[in-house]
Order: structure tokens, then sequence, then C-alpha cells
């Protein structure tokens, strides 16, 4: 089978490519890096059958960012048939540059012109027919967003495939060439394959080829000091660089054919001029976040409160059950969770029915334990889902890269680049892919830093927290709205990250902030099929935890308090001597600072072991609360939320507002899940996870018992506000008087 490899710059639509070739559920980001390691798929229509590699997106074949190197270790080592260079047509001369790389290369190319249909849109085009002819390749237009142009595409890959070809370069210095073709008799000799792309990488000095071929780089050296210093500078990347842009200004730019004489404004740089303003660009962003949050989870829809006659609520078994609450109509979001909870109710009462002549303990290890534990997180199934698809609309759109862009010229002052916030926006979908994603990240420490608070960008795990706790608040005390707290909590996650990364970086992490190159992609409406591959992927993954990982735990958890240590099976009435009470017991008063310990009385430990079950996986929190509320005699009517079991426990342990904000606050920031944590492991260097652990606990602790305290005394604001002043303080002078050297 033909072995295909896509390369080409972030943002091209070379992962949107992939996914039209493949059908593959690799996720289509619009930022650079979002693709890490290669991603393999397998195009089949008429006829042909090519197996295709996604690479990460990369700016050149310099060995700068572990991308580079993944994606240049391929093409020489791993010898594909062909590759596909994916180029954007709307900023055809950046993207050139690693064209002329890649012509160096002795593997069959095949350029893809993308994104043409903007063009068309402009009112401009590229002669194809003349490009193809300058580069020797042949260049096939094609619009990757509306699948146009990809079965040409294939065919000429098939048919470049059947012809071996030899690398050539646009480098026309004579010096340089000289120096070049040395370096290439001297390496063919050696039977070294590609030995025009090495020898132009030795004639720059670089850092790999210099490690492979170190008896050659005292050749390359000896060459330059025959001539003057001024022939080859003091840089000779720089110089190559420069002569390949100069090459592609000459030859290529002319045969981009603008309309008119004066260059117009795009639709993209018009939208910019608002969303990223110096002024507006954060207040947008959260506007943008709030309208997300209210679609999906409020119950005052549109603040319609008041306006709707209160008995319409009273529509339990009717068609319009979910869709009104309180004197009001709920978000989308509530109303389809309300829909899943009809159906996961009507479940349990099914299994009920035929479990009625069974032992009392296999009904509740199935009814009360399984059934309520893993039904409480299928609920939010569709709220997560709904939430999934807003943030993909505003990441596929080319929104986020302007967060990262505006986030960038803020932050850069205090250490932290906006490069760093891409992988940090990621975790709203799941930590691990967003910890994956730092390896582009070229600073070691802000790349520890940046993995460190990841996980407080709440993922879809921690969203059944949230949702439960905020409407249990409500409900139960009568406190704002469900979504505004669900908002403000999410927020609350975001300043956290920044406040610890910030400190990190002029602390523990000091070092230089590297540059942050990015070219924002045009803005376009997300791709639906793309849009479903990655729905449909978070859903996969979701349900698949919850029939295993939080199956298993809410059998655990059942087991555990309907026996004592002694294993004597135990009734509603004597769960308090259960070994999951007894060990809850054991680890409540640790919890005693931060609003949830030993203050709450005899049922406290509720609430400590429903944190630590958080640890194994997020959803853990309420379905543990599920199974608790069954055992300690709750009789909940038909209520999926998870917001009956908080208002149960809340009603066993007197918890207050206070105590329930800072319960969220440490579960948002606390240690992740044990995969979360293996993937840390994985992207740490050694010996820096034991670090990041306690780094973990201590910020969720901290951060948890600073809200508690405040909410609990107002007055003592001042004190945090006094003590954050005079730490930000000691942090500067230290600064100053030991600042960081190059």
């Amino acid at each position: 089978m033909i072995r295909v490899a896509l390369a080409g710059n972030p943002n091209s639509g070379k992962t949107t490519l992939f996914n039209n070739l493949t059908g593959s559920t690799a996720h289509v980001g619009n930022w650079p890096g979002v693709t890490v390691d290669k991603r393999e798929g397998t195009y089949k229509k008429k006829g042909l059958e090519i197996s295709v590699v996604d690479l990460p997106g990369i700016y050149s074949l310099s060995p700068y960012t572990p991308e580079e190197v993944i994606a240049r270790n391929y093409i020489l080592n791993d010898k594909p048939d062909c590759v596909i260079n994916v180029v954007d047509s709307t900023n055809l001369e950046r993207n050139l540059y690693l064209t002329t790389q890649l012509l160096e290369i002795d593997v069959p190319l095949v350029v893809a012109l993308n994104m043409t249909d903007e063009l068309t849109r402009r009112g401009e085009s590229v002669d194809v027919k003349k490009l193809s002819e300058k580069m020797g390749v042949t260049v096939v237009a094609i619009s990757a967003l509306q699948n146009k142009g990809i079965h040409e595409l294939m065919e000429a890959v098939s048919k470049a495939c059947t012809a071996k070809r030899e690398g050539t370069t646009v480098l026309d210095n004579k010096q340089l060439l000289h120096l070049i073709t040395d370096v290439k008799i001297a390496l063919q000799s050696q039977n070294v394959e590609n030995a025009l792309f090495h020898a132009i990488k030795l004639a720059e000095m670089d850092e790999m080829e210099s490690t492979q071929h170190p008896q050659l780089l005292k050749m390359v050296e000896g060459f330059k000091a025959t001539f003057n210093d001024d022939t080859f500078g003091s840089d000779t990347e720089a110089l190559i660089a420069d002569a390949r842009y100069k090459y592609i200004s000459v030859h290529f730019s002319t045969l981009y054919n603008r309309s008119g004489n004066k260059a117009k404004l795009t639709r993209s740089d018009k939208i910019d001029r608002v969303l990223t303003n110096r002024w507006l660009g954060i207040p947008i962003f959260l506007a943008i976040m709030f309208v997300v949050f209210h679609f999906t989870f409020s119950e005052n829809f549109l603040f319609l409160r008041r306006l709707i006659p209160e008995d319409w609520e009273s529509l339990s078994g009717t068609a319009f059950q979910g869709v009104f609450g309180a004197g009001s109509i709920n978000s989308p979001g509530v109303i389809l969770q309300s829909l899943m909870g009809v159906f996961t109710d009507w479940l349990t009462g099914v299994v009920r029915g035929w479990l009625s002549g069974s032992s009392e303990w296999v009904s509740g290890l199935i009814c009360d334990g399984v059934m309520a534990g893993v039904g409480s997180v299928l609920s939010f199934v569709p709220q997560v889902l709904l939430l999934f698809m807003f943030f993909s609309i505003l990441e596929d759109s080319g929104y986020m890269a302007r967060v990262a862009f505006i986030l960038d010229r803020i932050f850069r002052r205090f250490g932290l680049s906006g490069r760093a916030f891409m992988p940090m926006i990621m975790g709203f979908g799941c930590s691990i892919p967003a910890m994956i994603n730092t390896r582009t990240l070229a600073d070691e420490k802000e790349r520890i830093a940046t993995i460190r608070v990841i996980p407080f960008f709440s993922c879809g795990a921690k969203l059944p927290i949230l949702t439960a706790v905020a409407g249990a608040i409500v409900s139960s005390f009568g406190v704002s709205n469900a979504d505004v707290i669900t908002y403000l909590m999410y927020v609350a996650g975001i300043v956290t990250a920044i406040v610890t990364v910030l400190l990190m970086r002029n602390t523990s992490m000091r070092g230089h902030t590297p540059p942050f190159i990015m070219e924002l992609p045009q803005y376009h409406l997300p791709q639906f099929k793309s849009l479903v591959i990655h729905l449909w992927d978070k859903l996969k993954h979701f349900v698949k935890k919850a029939f295993t990982i939080i199956l298993a735990s809410t059998i655990v958890v059942w087991v555990t308090m309907h026996f004592s240590f002694d294993w004597k099976y135990l009734s509603d009435e004597q769960i308090g001597q259960s070994i999951l009470a007894g060990l809850g017991k054991l680890v409540q008063p640790l919890f005693t600072p931060v609003g949830f310990g030993s203050q709450l009385g005899e049922y406290g430990w509720v609430f400590a072991v429903a944190a630590v079950s958080g640890l194994i996986a997020k959803e853990n929190v309420i379905s543990t609360f599920a199974t608790l509320a069954a055992g300690l005699g709750a009789v909940i009517a038909e209520d999926p939320t998870g917001i009956a079991y908080v208002e149960q426990m809340i009603a066993f342990t007197g918890a207050t507002v206070a105590g329930l904000i800072a319960f969220i606050i440490f579960n948002m920031t606390t240690i992740p899940c044990f995969a979360a944590v293996a993937s840390a492991k994985a992207e740490l260097r050694k010996g820096t996870l034991g670090r990041t652990l306690l780094f973990w606990i201590v910020t969720s602790y901290i951060a948890s018992a600073v809200v508690y305290v405040v909410l609990s005394w107002w007055w003592t604001v001042f004190i945090v506000l006094a003590v954050a002043a005079l730490a930000v303080a000691g942090v500067v002078i230290y600064n100053k008087k030991h600042p960081v050297r190059r």
C-alpha cells in the first residue's frame, strides 16, 4: 500500500484535509501545534487505497521544536512513498518556505494548494500551472474545508509515487552552492541518503547534522575560513533563510494575482479590529464565555423568570417536562439533561421491578449503587456535548487563536508567552491532550509550569461537580443562578491558573520568555463533519469511562458503605459503622480549614470521601454522592441531575454556601484524575512529578481555604489582599536584585 505523509504549516488546513481523506477522529484545531504526534488513516475511494500519515504542523525542517524533529525524522528515516505539502494559498510566500526545504529531499512531492475557496471569495487567484512548472512538482488546487479537489490530489499522489525524484534547491548563491556541492559529494561517498538536504543543513551548522557528521563539520568550517568574513557572515543559517525568501519573492510572488491595486481589508481583518482590540478583547472573551455557559446551564434562560407562570413547571410526564423551571424557561442544556434523566429514571425503575423478589443487598447494589452512580454521570452527557460543541466552534472558527494572541500581549511582561495559553485553553476539553500539546513550548521551565496549571481549566469531567453543587446552592439557599455560579467557578479556575503560573515564572521557574510567532488564521465556519467527529469522540470517551472506571468506583463505594470492617452487612441506619465511614472520618479533619471537614458533624465525612474518590475520575464525585444519598436512606424523586443528591448531603451535614463553593474550588484545582497524572508523568522530566503532585495539593488547599474564609467572614478579604501585596512586593524586589542571566 502506498504510504503518504501530510506536511505543512500550522493553520494551513492540513488536519482538516487528513480528516476528509481518512474519516479519522483526529481533532481539528485552529492553532499551531494541535497535532503533536503523527496520526494515521487510510484513503479508500475510486479504486485508490493510500495510507495517510498526518505530521505535526511546522514552519521549517530545522530542529527548534519537538514537532519539527518528529516531522523531519519521519520523512528522512521512515521514507514515505510521497509527501503532500499542504500550502495555504492565502499566505503563499510564507508557506513556500517549508516547500523549498521539502524540495531538497529525495522524495516524491505533491503540493496541495489549499484554501482556494477563500482566494476566489476575495477575487484573487494563483497561477497553478506556472507554479508547478517553476517548482518541478505537481501542484493541485484544493479546498479541504469544502472537500473540493481531494480525489484529483490523491490521483496526482498515486502517479507521483511511480517515479523516483532527486532533491533540488532554490539556493543560487555561488559561494553557498560551491560549499553545498562539496559537502554533498562527501556525503554521497559515504552512501548517505538525501545528501543534498544534509549538505545544506551542515552548511547551516544545524545541531542535529553537526552531531551526526562531526568530521564533515570541520570541512564546512575550513571552507568558510577560506573566504572573507563578509561572505558567509556570522550566521550561515540566517543567510540561507534570507536566500530562500528572496527566491520565493522574485519567482513565486508574481504568480499571485490580486484584484485591484490597493490591498483591501479582509473580513477577518475587520472582525479582528473589534475582537482583538486592546481594550475590548478580554471583556468580549468573558462575555462570549458567559453566553456559552448561559445556553448550557441556565434554569432562567434569557432571564425570563417571573414572565412565565409558575404552574407551567408542573408538566411531569408530558412532552414539555424539563422545559419550564421555577417560573422560567430552562436553557437548551438543562432541557436535554432533563430528557436524559427521564430515560435513566425509567430504566432504573424497570430494573428495580425485575429485582423486586431478589435479596435486599442485590437490589441495593444494582439500583442504588451501580445505576444511581452511573446514571447520575450519564445524565450530564447532553450538557457535556453541548459545551464541547461551543468550544469546538470557537476553536475551529479561529477565535481561540485570537485569545492566545490577546493574552500574550498582556502576560508577556510577566514572563509568560501566548503559546503557553494554547494548551491551557485545550484543558477545557481534556487535560490529557492539553498536556501532550505542551511539547510545542521550547522553554522547559515554561512547559513544566504550564502542565501544572492545565487541570485548573475545568474539563468536561468536572462539569457534573460544578452543575450539581451550583444547582443545590440555588435550590437550598436561593442564591443567584446556577449558570452564574458555574461561570464564576470557571473564571475562578482560569484566575487561579494565571496567578500560579505567573508566580512560578517569577520564582522557581524563572527564565526568558521565548518569542511567540503565530499567523492568525482566517475566520471561517467550522466544518460540520469535523464537528460531529469531535463530539462523537468525546461521547465515546465519556461513556467508556462511565462504564469502566466510574462503574468500578460506584461498586467499591456501595460495598464499603454497606459492610463493616468484619464484613457484616449493614442497614441504612448502621452506615456510620461502615468501612467507608471509618475511613472518611479518619481524613475528615484534614478538610476542616477548607469548609467541609469536622464542622459538618456526624456525616461530614461524605464530602471528604467524595473528594478523595474524585482523584480516580472527577465524575466519581457526583456518582459517590448518589450512592451515599441512597445509602443514608434519602428518598429522592426523579432527579438525575445530581442536584438532589447534593441537597441531601447539605441536609445531612449542614454545609454552608461558603463550604460548598470551597468544595468546588478544591475539586477543580487538586490532583486531576489518574489518567491525567499519568500523562503529566510522561511529559515532565524525571524527578518533577512528585513536586507537581505537591503543587496541586497545596494550591487546591490554599485556594479553597481562602475562598471559604473570605465568603464566611467578608472582612478577611483585606487581610488576604495585604498578604498578596506583600508577596508580590517580595517577588519583585528579589527579581530586581537577582535578574535572570542569559
